[in-house]
């Protein structure tokens, strides 16, 4: 790994507001954030980077009550906000400090519409610049503190490389004539919603989002449901990860088994006697009401809906040619949000379906008449 320069640690308000006074006469920062989300339910933002051309700096911000100060950055039009993969980070800093967003470059994005095959931070790198990211510290606790100085140059890696690589990936999609859906993409991401987890919020309980619920039976789901609520309620209490407290595995298997017996539940993968014991009696409650609790369907649409489901088809065959055509992933070419909304209202003409691509006008100019195709074939 090539030596970096010394980042410099920011844990107090007249530090954080120099800061501030001298990021404001930047026109290009590079971003990133990290959490605990491995160690804990609540998880919160445990520490910000932020690069420019010449020096990286470390915000801790569980060193300060406020971070307003940092907001004018962010939200300013004027200075570019680069991260990769910017999606998880934005929902995180809307959710623990408010703050809003204009002008992003997302350099993970940005690889994907160039339809690199490798598209994570420490990949990129290599291809570009031939670096070679230490990923040792990937799984740390950064909600603890003090950070090690092995830790805070780990989290410069970040952003440090990410303005000439944005630069480096920007000049390429500006050859290949594919700013502009880029910048289509940059924008979609500045809406994101924070994902409400803060103290006072469970997590939102979805068990479609578990691999493998999709190939369930409806009343499998059910249990599943219940199942996932269970264990959001442990881990609620004890402020750990789900994770930590069942796998998604373990509760996909219970789902399909549905045991009735604790007997049963010793054998299904991820059940440790320990787990069996403690909560083995109430998983198999969970069950039984599960059974008896009305079917799960998949949401948006029902099963029923003939129609909605040949025109979720159709578009998902047209998106495959021309993703292959282009040398992209198919929700490069729609993403999945925008599938769905054309396939259910349907649209019959370019006015309409200008009313649902309203924030993708590249993609209405460029696949618009397609698209309508597509739905009458």
């Amino acid at each position: 790994m090539r030596s970096i320069p010394t980042s410099l640690l920011i844990t107090n308000p007249a530090d954080l507001q120099n800061l501030v006074e001298t990021l404001r006469l930047e026109r290009v920062l590079a971003v990133d954030t990290e959490s605990n989300s491995l160690y804990v339910y609540r998880e919160q933002v445990c520490l910000i980077q932020i690069s420019t051309t010449i020096q990286d700096y470390l915000v801790d911000p569980l060193a300060f009550k406020d971070l307003t100060p940092l907001a004018p950055l962010f939200s300013d039009p004027a200075i570019e906000k680069i991260f990769h993969a910017a999606e998880y980070d934005l929902q995180c800093l809307k959710r623990d400090f408010g703050f809003s967003f204009a002008n992003l470059f997302d350099t993970m994005v940005a690889a994907r519409i160039l339809g690199r095959k490798e598209i994570g931070l420490g990949d990129l790198l290599k291809t570009e610049f031939d670096i070679i990211q230490d990923k040792r510290n990937q799984r740390a606790n950064w909600g603890q503190r003090p950070l090690s100085p092995e830790l805070l140059d780990y989290a410069c890696m970040d952003t440090h490389y990410l303005i000439p690589l944005r630069n480096r990936l920007g000049e390429q999609l500006t050859q290949l004539d594919l700013l502009s859906l880029a910048k289509e993409d940059f924008n979609r991401l500045i809406a994101v919603k924070p994902n409400g987890n803060d103290a006072l919020e469970s997590k939102p309980v979805d068990p479609w989002r578990i691999r493998g619920a999709h190939d369930l039976q409806p009343q499998q789901v059910a249990v599943l449901l219940g199942l996932c609520r269970y264990r959001d309620q442990v881990a609620r209490a004890l402020n750990r990860p789900l994770f930590k407290v069942f796998n998604d595995s373990t509760l996909l298997a219970i789902a399909i088994k549905s045991p009735k017996k604790l007997e049963e539940l010793k054998h299904l993968p991820g059940m440790s006697a320990w787990q069996v014991k403690r909560h083995g009696n109430r998983l198999l409650q969970v069950v039984q009401r599960g059974l008896q609790a009305k079917p799960e369907y998949p949401p948006r649409f029902s099963r029923s809906n003939d129609g909605l489901l040949k025109r979720i088809d159709a578009l998902r065959n047209w998106r495959k040619k021309v993703a292959r055509k282009m040398g992209v992933a198919s929700d490069v070419v729609l993403p999945r949000d925008l599938m769905l909304s054309v396939a259910e209202r349907n649209p019959h003409n370019m006015k309409e379906l200008a009313e649902i691509l309203s924030g993708a006008p590249w993609r209405l100019e460029h696949f618009g008449d397609q698209l309508l195709k597509a739905l009458i074939d």
